[in-house]
Formats: structure tokens, C-alpha cells, sequence
């Protein structure tokens, strides 16, 4: 169950960002390919690079309102596949198939990107003080994934009622225009 947990946590922190949370988790298993067979055959300088730029340009174009359009189609299309990596990354050595956890990442961070979206889209961007919090939630939750899993599970969980709930306000308002 912990790791069901602590997949969900992973899940969110990628629904807001996506190099931010991969580079967190590379840094603390000491190991950029993310437990992927896959990347192993990648340098590890190479996949560092790119998330450090990853980071970087997430951190500082979510504070601009015409970056913060592109990084949201980015992030859209994006955040399943980190959703999915990163439930599997912290989870390794499981009971529980890391398929199931891949999937279910991606499905969560699927649903929270999309409510991000109708809200941004509504709004017509975030302010500055949502971006902040943004960054904040999705490195607090990152950790929480791997050192407090039941408390970032739960976190998570909160996150994907809030979403679900303000889904009908979004739905109410797109069918007044």
C-alpha cells in the first residue's frame, strides 16, 4: 500500500512540473536512469543535462505568461510519461507490478495536468504566486514520495478530490459561454 502511496505523491509532483521532480528523484537514488532499463544505456551526464535544462527552463518560463502557455501544451502531452516514470522510479522493489504503477501515475497526472489546463485557459494564465506554489507543491511532494509516502499519498489524494471538484465549476462555466 505504501507504494501505491507514494506512486500517487510521485504522480502529482510530475502534474506541475516534469524535469523538476525527474532531476529530484536522479539526484536522491544516485542514479539518472530512474531505475529504466532503457536509460541505462543513456550517460548519465547526458540525462543530468537535460533535466538540469529541463529545470531550469520550467522554473523560469512558469513565471512569464506567453511561457507559461507553451510549457502548458509541453507539460500536457508530457506529464503522463513523467507521471508514469516516476511512479515506477520511486517504487522500486515492489510487490505490487510496476506496470499497474506506471499506469495509474500516468492516469493521475493526466487528470490533475488537465484540470491545471482548464483552469489556466479560464483564468488566462497564473500569477505569479500560483507558479511559486507550484514549484514548492511539486519539490515538497517529490520528497514526500520517497522519505513520507503515506503523507504524500494522502496529499495526492486531496489534490485529485480538489481537481475532480472544481472539474464541475470549469464545466459550469464552459457551458455559460
Amino acid at each position: 500500500m505504501l507504494e501505491l502511496l507514494a506512486a500517487l505523491s510521485a504522480a502529482a509532483a510530475a502534474s506541475m512540473r516534469i524535469a523538476v521532480p525527474l532531476f529530484i528523484v536522479g539526484i536522491l537514488h544516485d542514479d539518472f536512469s530512474l531505475g529504466l532499463a532503457i536509460l541505462a544505456y543513456i550517460p548519465s551526464v547526458a540525462i543530468a543535462s537535460l533535466l538540469i535544462s529541463g529545470s531550469l527552463i520550467e522554473l523560469v518560463g512558469s513565471k512569464r505568461r506567453l511561457s507559461q502557455r507553451l510549457l502548458q501544451l509541453v507539460q500536457l502531452v508530457l506529464s503522463p510519461v513523467a507521471g508514469a516514470v516516476l511512479a515506477v522510479s520511486v517504487t522500486v522493489g515492489t510487490t505490487l507490478p510496476s506496470w499497474l504503477l506506471g499506469v495509474v501515475g500516468a492516469l493521475l497526472a493526466l487528470v490533475l495536468q488537465l484540470v491545471q489546463a482548464g483552469w489556466f485557459y479560464r483564468l488566462r494564465g497564473f500569477p505569479l504566486w500560483v507558479a511559486f506554489l507550484q514549484d514548492a507543491l511539486c519539490i515538497f511532494l517529490v520528497f514526500l514520495a520517497v522519505n513520507a509516502p503515506q503523507l504524500g499519498g494522502l496529499i495526492a489524494l486531496m489534490l485529485l478530490l480538489i481537481a475532480v471538484r472544481s472539474m464541475r465549476n470549469l464545466h459550469h462555466w464552459y457551458k455559460q459561454q
